[in-house]
């Protein structure tokens, strides 16, 4: 039976994910606490994996209850940081450690999300596990870091997430909330850095093509992907099931 494996946050935009075992689906449409907090620069771009690789050598944690976030760092001490009541000596602690004049901003009903205008990202364990088994060493978790995804399903075959893209798709509910496939995520240089070092698999990108293109589903609107680098798929929650909890263990419908 297919059903929600793993519900995942990233509460800072670029730094380590945390699991749930329940999730609100905001008004904005994305899962709580998934990007709420980002750093940014003085001309007010954002601090995160796709430009620079510092972003993994950090181990990072974060309590949604008290809004601690706990890091640390290579060398020296952990430090904590209650991002509710005093974001500024975070924002201090990341400046002087990315060489940077940073500020750490929050949105708590939307986050900051790339494609703003849609929701959680989806992929199945099957995915994640047929992904790994292309790369020498590479762990399952060590794909589910590397891919970053909102909500993984287990019970289903590997790309299963690829039938809700294209024209004429289906939806699928969670729990009984709706989901509609937006888009196919083409990746960026995150997935082929190692997610404790940021050391790179040399020629990642062209043997994740290639194992894509021979592993394509037949069932899936090609036309609906751009490339074969492309993995997950990012989606749209339905407006009336926004303020709904997701669970883990909620049974997955194709509806």
């Amino acid at each position: 039976m297919a059903e929600l494996e793993r519900l995942r946050a990233y509460p800072v935009k670029g730094l380590d994910g945390i699991d749930l075992e329940t999730a609100p689906v905001l008004e904005g449409g994305t899962v709580a606490h998934d990007r709420e907090f980002a750093l940014f620069d003085a001309d007010g771009d954002v601090l995160n994996g796709k430009r620079t690789d510092r972003v993994h050598v950090l181990d990072t944690d974060f309590d949604p209850e008290t809004t601690v976030l706990t890091v640390d760092p290579p060398e020296g001490e952990p430090r904590r940081f209650d991002l509710d009541a005093d974001r500024e000596t975070a924002a201090a602690w990341f400046s002087e450690f990315f060489d940077a004049d940073l500020s750490l901003e929050r949105d708590a009903s939307l986050g900051f999300v790339d494609r703003r205008e849609m929701g959680p990202s989806v992929v199945s364990t099957a995915t994640l596990e047929t992904v790994a088994s292309w790369f020498d060493g590479m762990t399952v978790e060590g794909a589910r870091r590397r891919i970053r995804a909102n909500i993984e399903v287990s019970g289903v075959d590997p790309f299963w997430e690829d039938r809700f893209v294209g024209e004429d798709a289906p939806a699928f509910e969670i729990g009984g909330v709706r989901f509609e496939g937006v888009t196919p995520c083409g990746r960026c240089v995150v997935p082929q850095r190692n997610p404790d070092t940021g050391e790179p698999i040399q020629e990642f990108q062209e043997r994740f093509i290639q194992k894509r293109e021979e592993t394509f589903p037949d069932w899936a609107d090609t036309a609906a992907f751009d490339h074969y680098y492309s993995l997950m798929i990012i989606t749209r929650v339905a407006e009336r099931d926004r303020g709904t909890t997701l669970r883990v263990g909620d049974r997955v419908e194709t509806i």
